[in-house]
């Protein structure tokens, strides 16, 4: 893969790690977190169809508010867990598991990936979010599985 910087130079960027990428497409100064919007299971079926709805286009609003002000990266919205499956690899042998999960008392119903200067400014970002009145909104930073280690 090759961009061109600002003066119409060629840069090579295809060996980069996808979290190294991502922070050179945003400029070194730029952090990105993810938003995970954690659903309590059975919610959705509870609100129905309606109630679904009208959440949905409360978050695209947000969406729309977070693209206007520039800390929008990427968004969407994703299927209950009854459509999901889990793969495992262990010792050599593959588990799958369909969906739902009835150990998980939450399922990931979406995500928002924000550009941020800071966590504070991502938290409040998670705040503002019209999925915090009827779920968790985790807030993480993008990064690699290591950096944590060192």
């Amino acid at each position: 893969m090759r961009d061109s910087n600002s003066d119409g130079r060629q840069t090579e960027i295809s060996g980069l790690p996808s979290v190294l990428l991502l922070r050179w497409m945003l400029g070194n100064f730029a952090m990105a977190y993810m938003l995970l919007i954690l659903e309590r299971r059975g919610d959705r079926m509870e609100r129905g169809a309606e109630g679904g709805k009208e959440a949905y286009a409360a978050m695209l609003r947000f969406r729309d508010d977070l693209k206007a002000r520039g800390l929008h990266i990427a968004s969407d919205a994703l299927r209950g867990d009854y459509q999901g499956v889990r793969v495992e690899q262990r010792d050599g042998k593959r588990s799958v598991v369909d969906g739902p999960f009835a150990e998980s008392k939450e399922m990931i119903g979406g995500y928002f990936l924000v550009n941020c200067a800071t966590k504070a400014e991502a938290v409040q970002i998670a705040a503002e979010c019209p999925a915090s009145a009827w779920a968790t909104v985790e807030v993480r930073e993008i990064g690699t599985c290591f950096e944590d280690l060192a």
